[in-house]
């Protein structure tokens, strides 16, 4: 113990660790929970999202998604018709401490610090992920504390969603692909990644993308090439591959063969969500008669114009608590649009001009990592112009960590072509940096959203 003390890094990991856990449990506690006009500082959809694990609570079973006790007002279908294993995880929890309380607030506590833990273990997996990605540890904190304190980034895990333990899902299989291809595979490594995959399975369809990349990365870590000469390891592939898919298939089939057998077939419940929406929905609600851009003859280009698209993605993206209603400074805006275009530009510029110096599975990593972060971007896109107009950050959050990878990267890369500058200025620009990203979410969560969360006075 003395040991870990005398390392003064060891201490800016405490502060890191707690600053999250503290912001996060304070947010937890003190937004309401149902709709607050004028306020509207509820959490998106939570009412909704929460009868899921109170269900599980008072029953000890799971719905199938046509209960009418979990099917949300107005809209006909119910959040248990999606992946609900994080609500499986509050539901059981809740049940245990319904025991000894029968406080409804109480037990939406419980739900909401389930994600709770899980911001804290995907912090954790974040700040193992930077030891691995970054050559100086300065560069390696600006990425935690940017990749955990953004606002909307640490809001995710502050009340009930799967979005949550998705955010958990992504940073563990980041951390078991990075560990594999650094390492090699061994079994440490090929059980972070099942873990990951497991829990992204069944949490959050808009992540399904890092699924994908990780089965390509996975293939091609077997491949070896030079000067014209390759190779493939099919024992070595067949050999963890078996493993790794007997272990995932384990993890969630459970959960698709149950859907398919109650949904006719229906193994993701989408289409189930439609017809219930179509036969419970009220009018204004109901998939017929909705009034989406794609029924309005527009192109997706004219309606990502006329509505300011991607502006409203990104202010999303940065901040905005509440039912959306909760937004900071203008100049927080400014300073993550300039830190990301800033940092980005400067990995794009340095690495093109040493592009000859990586080899295939370098660039292939790059180019999946690429496709995970449009993934979302482009889910969310499709299902605004098809289905329901909303062009809200937390779809996109599963792109956070590659995002800031390349961010801070870039700086590391500009710091790394600048030689002659001597470091001590570098440190302090990061810790700057770091300072401004942890001041920004304190006046945000304490200077804008607290007072608003104080007078609803629906929860506290």
């Amino acid at each position: 113990m003395k040991k870990l003390l005398k390392n003064p890094e060891n201490y800016l990991f405490i502060f890191y660790i707690l600053l999250f856990g503290i912001v996060a449990a304070s947010i937890a506690l003190a937004q309401p929970l149902k709709g607050t006009d004028p306020f509207f500082a509820d959490p998106p959809d939570e009412f909704a999202r929460f009868m899921v694990p109170e269900f599980i609570c008072k029953y000890g079973k799971i719905p199938t998604g046509f209960e009418e006790e979990i099917r949300i007002p107005g809209y006909g279908f119910s959040y248990g018709l999606y992946n609900t294993f994080p609500y499986i995880v509050m539901g059981y929890v809740m049940r245990f401490f319904s025991l000894f309380t029968d406080s409804r607030l109480f037990l939406l506590y419980v739900a909401r610090f389930i994600n709770v833990l899980c911001g804290v273990g995907m912090a954790v997996t974040v700040h193992a992920i930077g030891k691995r990605l970054f050559e100086k540890k300065h560069f390696k904190w600006l990425f935690c504390f940017a990749v955990m304190f953004l606002p909307q980034s640490l809001f995710v895990h502050t009340y009930v969603n799967t979005d949550s333990m998705c955010m958990l899902a992504v940073s563990l299989i980041l951390y078991g692909l990075v560990c594999a291809y650094q390492d090699g595979i061994n079994y440490r490594n090929a059980l972070w990644l099942c873990l990951g995959i497991i829990l992204c399975a069944l949490s959050y369809y808009n992540a399904y993308g890092y699924i994908l990349s990780s089965i390509l990365l996975f293939v091609a870590y077997f491949y070896n090439g030079t000067r014209g000469k390759f190779s493939y390891d099919y024992k070595g592939m067949l050999k963890w591959g078996t493993f790794i898919a007997g272990i995932v298939l384990v993890g969630i089939s459970w959960w698709f063969i149950r859907s398919y057998i109650l949904y006719d077939g229906d193994f993701l419940g989408l289409a189930t969500r439609e017809k219930c929406a179509m036969q419970y929905a009220v009018s204004g609600y109901n998939p017929l008669n909705m009034n989406t851009y794609q029924d309005k003859g527009y192109s997706v280009t004219q309606m990502i114009k006329e509505t300011y698209f991607f502006d409203g993605l990104f202010e999303t993206f940065v901040g905005a608590y509440g039912c959306l209603t909760i937004r900071g400074n203008i100049w927080m805006y400014h300073f993550y649009k300039a830190f990301l275009y800033a940092g980005i530009l400067g990995y794009v510029v340095l690495i093109w001009k040493n592009m000859q110096k990586h080899g295939f599975k370098r660039i292939f990593f790059h180019i999946n990592m690429i496709f995970c972060m449009l993934m979302p971007i482009v889910l969310t896109i499709y299902y605004s112009y098809t289905m329901d107009f909303q062009n809200q950050g937390r779809y996109i959050m599963p792109m956070i960590v590659p995002l800031m990878y390349y961010s801070v990267k870039g700086f590391e890369r500009i710091r790394n072509a600048a030689a002659k500058i001597p470091e001590k200025p570098v440190v302090a620009a990061c810790a700057v940096c770091m300072a401004a990203i942890a001041g920004i979410l304190l006046v945000f969560v304490y200077g804008y959203a607290f007072p608003i969360y104080m007078e609803t006075g629906m929860t506290l």
